[in-house]
């Protein structure tokens, strides 16, 4: 089996800690099945559907969690394995049905070369701050995809903590409002004690990812919004209780998801690429 040009190299450095230790706690079970989280999960789904191949086709979910995505894909057809670092992730996932998951990094995925119609890094971008490990991995989705595949990888945006902490509150408090300005300049959020909702992270400018993009030898193909601006908005939560109004949410969403100068707003921010080679059938809805 062909293997990653990186397993030549010294021992990539485990999880940090407080990564690890943070999704130990078990949040992804629930984070995108309730609340305003099922924003996110059924845009990321809208949008995946529009954007992979038709069924069968072989996907690679990096960093996939619990198979949130994985369970919906395999159910559409799709042949899917998840690769995450997180133990009790791999353990979740592989009890969905049709699929198939393992321990991994995103940096040296244990992936054979042009295995796979779609690769997918829903998560693992986010824990990346340096610039080059963040193209090492869209490198390797590179080579783990065929030619003319298709990679998408998801960045939490530079200003999704602000407007966050503005819609809860907690911009107000001095030293919640110095961290947050601290990240909205640099895009690094250092885990601190004082601060336990989130873990350390990268929140992305979105004109900065599809450099990285091509940096790693895929050529960008697409920008979309997941949550648009209605993440923001304080009665969300409600309105995706309300099956017509959820569906009035997501068209209004689905209509600004690619404006540029809309972007920047969304929690979340999908980037498209493919491999260079012979195109996928299907198109991008």
């Amino acid at each position: 089996m062909s293997r990653s040009p990186y397993e030549t190299e010294p021992q990539l450095p485990s999880l940090p800690g407080e990564i690890l230790a943070y999704y130990e706690r078990g949040g992804e079970l629930t984070r995108l099945r309730e609340g305003a989280g099922r924003l996110e999960f059924w845009r990321t789904r809208d949008l995946l559907r529009r954007l992979l191949p038709g069924a069968p086709a072989r996907v690679l979910d990096v960093g996939g969690g619990t198979g949130i995505h994985a369970e919906w894909l395999a159910g559409d057809g799709h042949r899917v394995e998840v690769v995450d670092p997180v133990p009790m992730h791999v353990e979740r996932s592989e009890r969905l049905p049709g699929v198939t998951a393992r321990l991994g990094d995103a940096r040296a995925l244990p992936a054979e070369d042009a295995a796979h119609d779609a690769v997918l890094l829903l998560g693992p971008l986010y824990h990346l701050p340096e610039r080059p490990d963040r193209v090492r991995a869209l490198a390797e989705a590179r080579r783990a995809v065929r030619p003319g595949g298709v990679v998408v990888a998801a960045t939490i945006n530079r200003f999704a903590g602000l407007n966050d902490s503005l819609r809860q509150g907690n911009y107000f408090i001095p030293e919640r409002r110095e961290r947050t300005d601290a990240v909205s300049d640099h895009g690094r959020h250092r885990y601190s004690p004082a601060d336990p909702d989130f873990t350390t992270a990268y929140f992305a400018d979105p004109a900065d990812v599809p450099g990285e993009f091509a940096e790693a030898g895929l050529a960008p193909d697409g920008q979309y919004g997941v949550e648009g601006v209605a993440w923001l908005m304080g009665g969300v939560e409600e309105w995706l209780d309300d099956p017509e109004r959820r569906e009035a949410v997501l068209a209004a969403t689905r209509r600004i998801e690619a404006e540029p100068s809309l972007l920047g707003a969304s929690g979340h921010v999908l980037t498209v690429g493919r491999r260079p080679g012979e195109d996928l059938q299907g198109g991008h809805g």
